[in-house]
């Protein structure tokens, strides 16, 4: 057995985790230092779980046990311990075995586990947490298999590997239970870990927003300030727990601020707190953090600044911010944040520097900017919608956008969901997370910084390589909705909020300006829609005529949505007359709540009282009247006009509504469905929503609230923005499957990789394989290449032309040449010898000599369309598939359609699809059309197998010629390197930047 001393400290295996009850701890190696915190350990043990662990009384360990059970070689004896505060509270080993049961070593490829969970910390899911990791320390060793015994009365540890979702076999053995676990992931296994993750990481959003009580640190005595200020806030908005206002500057003798108790330390508050919101100075965080977690704070919101957006001492500040935070089991929205807001009338926090909370609602919004989070909310309240929650990260050096979205797929107060994201620290979850949530609720998101090539100084997070365009196509691939701008993240929120989801493109235009109505058309066209001749009112119209031409709009079955344009109306003595604002809004109500449910939505200009008509609903909860309570009213955040995000113009008609989907099923299963249309208020109408909401997701709108919109281009927008969305749930009701192919030979891959890679010097940037090899290796894939065939002289072209068959084509393949038929380096269908010579004269009169031109020649394919199959692995964001076609359309229009590994059969027919160029594929202008079938499952096989190897870091596939019938590859490459770590298929872990 290797000597421990010759195997270094895994440091990769440290991880911090989220728990079942959404505190945080800490997984690492056991080392020889730890044989005091094990004693202690061990010590707070009860007797019963000593029992079950070793099958007798055993009170102590003897200092046998403790140096076993901290002295490993990390290969063939590991131990790992989960703490909290530095204190150790689980532990498990593994030990390998032999057939016999016996001590062993490589390659031996079993071993025996053992968990033990101090009492305190059980059913916190911190052995479902260890038997992960511990099960990805094995693999990585080479084991491929746990044994466990359990005594029959231990439920608890049968019950952690039962719903592990690993293959797994038991047997009865001397009276225990003889548990066999197959370490392979499995489908089940990883649905198992991702559900538990979404439930914890949910949870410890949960505990941020929900406290029973929160503690300011950093309130002053003296109004002003930071801290005073959040406490004002939280008085003002309501909130329904305690408040403590802590500092440590206040005199002995005071024993209140603003009506709350105050105290210097948390440790002089007898009761539990929740929350703390932090706002002292950044040198003085530690100790404030320390107090917190020694108190037993759930979570941080960390005001301060003078973190990573200061330089490289604040970075390495933040680093150690989160640490300790961890340590404690406690997570920190921040530092450098805004705050966060809860609008649930249980809960009415408002721990954020707005000084009043926005009406209650149904959106939940996320912004990684303070500014633009108070942009985005100056502009929602501006326009009469109302928001769920609000959170503004800052630096989001823990709590993520990630987060916020496990906590938001189940949360039945939230229907829309907006962020505004200037980082993504790990786009492969993202775009997994808001996959599952968009299934059930629309996801809006706006970048910024997505052109510099960088995270904002504040975000120490990795920067992922792939273009915009890619990170866009990568998130419209899981439904994510793309806002270029804040003001069209507003807009899309608005609509999406407040409308049922269309069931089709067809657009239904009317209103009393004949050119807006034009405008609107064009507007349509831009979009992708199909817009209906618009129906001109004329300027006489009075609102009742509105009022008729919308029931009429809505009740026909070949509308899908409606737009209503709207100027000042000529009066009865022939002036123009803006009208009252009011009068028709009601109109357009009155029409909306009696007719068939779809969107609707108003472009009006310069109509008196409009505006305030469209500010004056107080809530977007369904079938809820107004809230009442503090802090409520268009003017919730003072000062913010400047930031432009919506114009005084804009709003909502009308009282309460909900989002909902028309035409795609609203529930739980996120099937999208299309669906016969209720009539509001007919007897097909859906039910109320229940107390807890979760009717509202499902039900079609209440009657009342039309979003409007300043110019038809946005209202458009929107409007197009749901239809794509409408569009993607529809689809992803219809799930995608990987092919399985009998050609593969994914071992036979796996051996070509291994013996390339061994012989390959070391590099981490990996090795470009030949073309003999890259030939095999696809091959093995059921990839064929046409063959090439050197040809430094012309008699070596006439011999290679002779052995391939005529007609062949003479190409160089130099760097600088390759792929550019436009140089001149290609020459086709060449029919016999002479023309052969001929062409290799003229190549080298023009290019250069073959040495440098290095030309090949290759037997002619079927003509068709030249087609780029390209994969790549990108750090952030895994495995990306590209399709475009070759040459100018790819390299200078970049148009190329993008899917995440693995795709399956219906993603690749939509990737083929989704390039701009795609009807050259399908018989444009007469032409016949190529077999998009063949190149579908090109690209699937592709996709395969570099979702099997991960040690393939790139693959192009260029040109593929797509015939009528058939295609062939005329020319590939393919790159290896030691496979990157895949940190969505180990076991849960915070990031760590």
């Amino acid at each position: 057995m290797t000597p421990p001393s010759q195997h270094a400290y895994p440091a990769h295996w440290e991880a911090d985790v989220v728990l079942r009850d959404g505190g945080t701890a800490r997984v690492r190696p056991i080392t020889t230092d730890d044989a005091e915190r094990l004693v202690s350990f061990y010590e707070q043990v009860s007797d019963e779980s000593k029992y079950y662990r070793f099958f007798a009384p055993y009170p102590r360990l003897s200092d046998k046990d403790v140096y076993r059970f901290t002295h490993h070689d990390y290969v063939d004896r590991v131990g790992l311990a989960v703490t909290v505060g530095g204190e150790f509270v689980a532990t498990v080993r593994y030990d390998r075995i032999d057939a016999r049961g016996m001590p062993a070593s490589a390659p031996a490829d079993e071993a025996e586990v053992a968990f033990l969970v101090q009492d305190a910390h059980q059913g916190r899911g911190i052995a479902s947490a260890l038997l992960e990791h511990i099960a990805a320390v094995a693999r990585e060793r080479g084991i491929r298999r746990f044994a466990a015994e359990v005594l029959p009365a231990n439920n608890k540890m049968i019950k952690v590997f039962r719903d592990a979702g690993f293959t797994q076999k038991r047997n009865f053995e001397d009276g225990s239970v003889r548990l066999v676990l197959d370490l392979e992931p499995t489908a089940e296994s990883l649905a198992v870990q991702r559900g538990r993750e979404q439930r914890a990481e949910a949870r410890s959003v949960q505990r941020l927003l929900g406290p029973s009580s929160v503690a300011v640190v950093g309130a002053g005595r003296t109004a002003g300030g930071v801290g005073r200020a959040v406490l004002r806030n939280l008085l003002d908005g309501g909130f329904t727990g305690r408040v403590y206002a802590v500092n440590l500057a206040l005199p002995p003798d005071l024993a209140e601020i603003d009506g709350v108790p105050a105290v210097r330390s948390l440790a002089e508050i007898r009761e539990p707190v929740d929350l703390a919101i932090v706002a002292v100075p950044a040198e003085r965080v530690p100790d404030v953090v320390a107090d917190c977690g020694e108190h037993g704070v759930q979570g941080l919101v960390v005001l301060s600044a003078g973190y990573a957006e200061s330089g490289p001492a604040g970075r390495e500040r933040q680093r150690e911010l989160v640490r300790q935070a961890r340590s404690y089991g406690m997570r920190v929205i921040g530092p450098n944040a805004f705050g966060v807001i809860n609008t649930s009338p249980a809960v009415r926090l408002n721990a954020s520097l707005a000084p009043e909370p926005p009406d209650r609602g149904r959106i939940g919004l996320f912004t990684q900017s303070g500014a633009i989070g108070i942009a985005l909310l100056a502009g929602l309240v501006r326009r009469g919608a109302g928001l769920s929650t609000f959170i503004s990260a800052g630096n989001r050096a823990d709590v993520s956008g990630n987060d916020f979205l496990q906590y938001w797929h189940d949360d039945p107060d939230t229907d829309v969901v907006l962020l505004y994201l200037e980082s993504i620290g790990n786009p492969r979850k993202f775009t997994r997370l808001a996959r599952r949530t968009g299934a059930i609720k629309p996801v809006v998101v706006a970048r910024g910084a997505r052109h510099s090539g960088s995270a904002p100084p504040g975000h120490a997070v990795p920067v992922t390589r792939i273009p915009d365009a890619t990170v866009s196509a990568l998130l419209s691939q899981a439904g994510v909705i793309r806002a270029d701008t804040v003001t069209e993240l507003v807009d899309a929120g608005l609509l999406l909020s407040t409308q049922p989801l269309p069931a089709g493109p067809h657009v239904a235009i009317l209103g009393n300006s004949e050119s807006l109505g034009l405008l609107t058309y064009d507007a349509c066209l831009t979009e992708g829609l199909r817009p209906l001749p618009p129906l001109d009112l004329t300027t006489s119209a009075r609102p009742e005529d509105f009022r008729t031409a919308l029931a009429t709009a809505l009740a026909d079955p070949g509308c899908d949505a409606v737009v209503v344009t709207a100027i000042p109306w000529v009066g009865e003595n022939g002036t123009t007359e803006s009208g009252d604002g009011e009068v028709l809004a009601t109109a357009l109500r009155d029409a909306a709540s009696t007719s068939p449910a779809k969107p609707v939505v108003v472009v009006h200009v310069e109509i008196g009282g409009l505006a305030k008509a469209l500010s004056a609903a107080t809530t977007t909860a369904p079938g809820r009247g107004p809230v009442s309570g503090p802090g409520r009213g268009p003017a919730a955040v003072q000062g913010v006009g400047k930031h432009g995000s919506a114009d005084d113009a804009e709003g909502v008609l009308g009282g309460g509504s909900a989002p909902s989907a028309a035409g795609v099923s609203g529930g739980g299963s996120g099937a999208g469905d299309a669906r016969p249309v209720p009539v509001r208020g007919s007897a097909e109408e859906p039910p109320p929503p229940s107390a807890d909401g979760a009717a509202a997701r499902a039900a079609g709108p209440a009657p009342g609230r039309i979003p409007a919109y300043p110019a038809a281009e946005r209202a458009v927008r929107a409007i197009g923005q749901a239809v794509s969305y409408a569009q993607w749930r529809r689809q992803a009701a219809e799930l995608g499957k990987v092919p399985e192919y009998d050609d593969i030979d994914e071992s036979g891959a796996a051996g070509v990789i291994e013996r390339l890679l061994g012989a390959a010097s070391p590099d981490p940037r990996g090795v470009g394989l030949g073309d003999d090899d890259t030939r095999e290796l696809l091959g093995r894939y059921g990839i064929a290449v046409r063959p090439t065939l050197p040809a430094p002289g012309a008699d070596r072209a006439v011999e290679a032309a002779a052995r391939l068959g005529y007609p062949v084509a003479l190409k160089t393949t130099a760097p600088h040449l390759r792929h550019r038929a436009d140089l001149g380096g290609v020459r086709l269908d060449l029919a016999d010898e002479a023309q052969v010579r001929t062409a290799y004269r003229e190549l080298t009169d023009l290019l250069g000599a073959p040495a440098e031109l290095l030309p090949v020649v290759q037997a002619m394919a079927p003509r068709g369309v030249d087609t780029v199959v390209r994969a790549a692995i990108d750090p952030a964001a895994g495995a990306v598939l590209s399709f475009g076609l070759a040459g100018v359309a790819s390299e200078l229009l970049g148009d190329l359609a993008h899917r995440l590994v693995p795709v399956t059969d219906r993603e690749a027919a939509e990737l083929l699809r989704s390039i701009r160029t795609a009807p050259l594929l399908f018989g444009w202008r007469g032409s016949a059309p190529v077999d998009t079938a063949a190149l579908e499952e090109l690209l699937l096989r592709v996709s395969r197998l570099v979702d099997d190897h991960p040690e393939i870091v790139s693959v192009a596939l260029e040109p593929v010629v797509v015939a009528a019938r058939g295609l062939s590859v005329l020319g590939a490459s393919v790159r290896l390197a030691p496979p990157p770590s895949r940190d969505d298929l180990g076991p849960r872990r915070l990031p760590s930047y």
